[in-house]
C-alpha cells in the first residue's frame, strides 16, 4: 500500500468483476466492442447493459480516441460505473505517453463523477503488448501524482490484476517506488 496522506493506492490479486469500488475499469478498444480479455469478462459479467450503454456512445462520437475514457452504468456488477478507456498498443509510437494521458483520462473522470475509489488493471498489457513493468510504473506514479493533488476527493485507487505475474510485476515496481519516496 502506498499512501498519500489519508488517500491510499493498493495493489492486489483479484478479479476486476467482483471489485466494490465505485467504478473499475475496463481495458477498451476505440470502438468500445468488448470481445475479448478484461473487456469481455466486464461485458460478460456486467450484462448486456454495459455493451448497449457503450455502442450508444459510439453512435454517437463515432470512437473512443487512444487517451481518452467515457463511462457507462455497470449493469450488474458490485461497482456504481464502468470507465472505458483506450491504451495505446505496442509500437504505434509515444506509448508511455499515450498510457500515462489514458490514466489521467480516467482518473479525472473518476474525480469529475465524485468518486470516491477506483480499480485499474494493467492497462493495454495484455493483447495490446506494453511491457507489464513500464504499466506498472506509468499506472503507479500516474495515481500517485494525482491523489498527491489537495482538492482531489478520489480516496482510494486499487490497481487489481488477475493474473499472478502482473499482480507480481505490480508489487516490486509498487515497493521500490514507495522506498524511493522514503529517501527524499
Amino acid at each position: 500500500m502506498i499512501k498519500i496522506g489519508k488517500k491510499t493506492i493498493i495493489i492486489k490479486q483479484g478479479d476486476i468483476t467482483a471489485e466494490s469500488t465505485d467504478a473499475i475499469v475496463n481495458p477498451a478498444n476505440s470502438k468500445l466492442q468488448h470481445g475479448g480479455g478484461a473487456a469481455r469478462a466486464i461485458s460478460v459479467k456486467g450484462g448486456a447493459e454495459i455493451q448497449k450503454q457503450s455502442n450508444d456512445i459510439i453512435k454517437k462520437i463515432g470512437s473512443v480516441p487512444v487517451g481518452k475514457a467515457v463511462i457507462t452504468d455497470a449493469g450488474n456488477l458490485s461497482c456504481k460505473f464502468v470507465i472505458h478507456t483506450v491504451g495505446p498498443r505496442w509500437g504505434e509510437g509515444k506509448e508511455h505517453e499515450k498510457l500515462r494521458k489514458a490514466i489521467m483520462s480516467v482518473l479525472t473522470l473518476a474525480e469529475l463523477y465524485n468518486l470516491k475509489s477506483v480499480s485499474i488493471p494493467a492497462v493495454s498489457s495484455g493483447i495490446f503488448g506494453f511491457p507489464k513493468k513500464d504499466c506498472a510504473e506509468i499506472l503507479i506514479k500516474t495515481a500517485y501524482r494525482f491523489l498527491q493533488q489537495d482538492e482531489v476527493g478520489l480516496e482510494h485507487i486499487i490497481m487489481c490484476n488477475f493474473d499472478n505475474e502482473t499482480y507480481q510485476i505490480f508489487l516490486q515496481v509498487g515497493k521500490k517506488f514507495s522506498e524511493e519516496l522514503l529517501e527524499l
